[in-house]
């Protein structure tokens, strides 16, 4: 497959993982009865009509039909918070040791522990037919969408529509616009249970359209590839299948940390810190999310639900001289002020700025936003 599954995608930067508290912007607006904040609703706008009513012509000519495209767009319309979600996506880079602390906390430890025994006769049965470890078919539902608790809710036609027609990536999301046409016009889903991120990753796994069309198996025998439903069944069947078909081999790990002297070349994707051995299995991840920080997170996840504990190597200070504890007890100690970061994991983004502002201001000191030794000595 040319187009990486989620080259078009999230960043790093909230990995699918848009919810992570402390490094999140923000929800635009209010929240309205269906769930969705306000700027991912629908409303009139008379170029995004203009578009729509040009693009049926192409759709016709890519297959189809009429009676789908009535049906797929009845509801759909366009969403303006897809535009403004993806104009904001990279606002902060992450450190690979920010990326773990958000894919791999101890809650999505846990968590992911719990759910590989719920679904573990399911996990063996797809190991055993496409060779892919239970524990990293596990460790992707992991990391894409907390094991199915956030699989996103945005109609997927409105979302794709939206930014084929905002034109940035226009060419990409027609594709996929026309790739979800196809799921509908083939019976796997009805519009308006085809819902996904904002950017129209869909499920469990998060497939883009086209990987769904590519790789989607019903391995659950009720004639339809659903990766929508509660059963995650099909969706971690067709995360299996993708793997396999990118080149995963059986029995063979992804990598491993190296503590000490490399047998082979050795990856350190974060200067001073822990540096990784790794294998063609690495790459078949890659596959999925062509990311370093991707697949380590997902292959570290996945060893950790079958038990390892955390990694043995430290990374170092942060560009402001923190080390992880020290960003967690800044939190900590601005939350106990009353400046709340909404989240103590160490991750300082967008929230954890708001509060730094917030404190500096009530005390009379330059509003940067900024976080420093001093600041940390200053809030004991």
């Amino acid at each position: 497959m040319q187009i990486d599954r989620r080259t078009f995608g999230l960043g790093i930067a909230c990995l699918a993982l848009a919810n992570c508290s402390s490094s999140g912007s923000g929800g635009a607006g209010g929240v309205t009865a269906s769930g969705l904040p306000a700027d991912l609703r629908p409303v009139p706008n008379r170029a995004y009509e203009a578009w729509v009513a040009a693009f049926r012509d192409r759709a016709a000519g890519q297959g189809i039909a009429p009676a789908t495209l009535a049906l797929a767009f009845r509801s759909a319309g366009y969403v303006p918070g897809v535009i403004t979600r993806d104009r904001n996506q990279t606002e902060f880079t992450r450190t690979l040791e920010d990326y773990l602390s958000i894919s791999v906390s101890e809650e999505r430890v846990a968590k992911g522990r719990a759910a590989f025994a719920r679904h573990r006769g399911t996990l063996a049965a797809l190991e055993d037919r496409y060779g892919v470890d239970a524990e990293i078919i596990a460790a992707i539902w992991g990391v894409e969408s907390f094991y199915g608790e956030r699989r996103g809710d945005v109609p997927v036609i409105s979302a794709t529509s939206t930014l084929a027609f905002d034109g940035r990536r226009g060419a990409f999301f027609e594709q996929q616009l026309i790739a979800a046409l196809k799921i509908i016009q083939n019976g796997d889903i009805l519009p308006a249970r085809m819902t996904g991120s904002w950017a129209g990753a869909m499920g469990h796994t998060q497939f883009i359209p086209t990987s769904y069309l590519q790789f989607a198996v019903d391995f659950s025998g009720d004639g339809r590839r659903d990766v929508w439903s509660e059963d995650p069944t099909d969706a971690l069947a067709s995360t299996a299948a993708y793997l396999q078909r990118s080149g995963w081999i059986r029995g063979v790990r992804w990598g491993r940390e190296v503590t000490g002297s490399a047998s082979g070349p050795a990856i350190q994707p974060q200067p001073g810190g822990p540096r990784f051995e790794t294998t063609g299995n690495f790459r078949a991840i890659k596959r999925y999310n062509n990311s370093d920080a991707y697949a380590i997170g997902v292959g570290h996840l996945a060893d950790r639900i079958g038990g390892a504990g955390p990694l043995q190597s430290a990374f170092p200070p942060d560009v402001h001289g923190l080390t992880k504890a020290d960003r967690i007890a800044l939190q900590d100690r601005l939350t106990a002020l009353g400046f709340d970061t909404e989240g103590t994991d160490g991750v300082l983004g967008a929230k954890t700025e708001a509060a730094i502002r917030s404190y500096q201001s009530s005390r009379g000191l330059p509003v940067t936003g900024t976080p420093s030794r001093a600041l940390l000595q200053s809030l004991r």
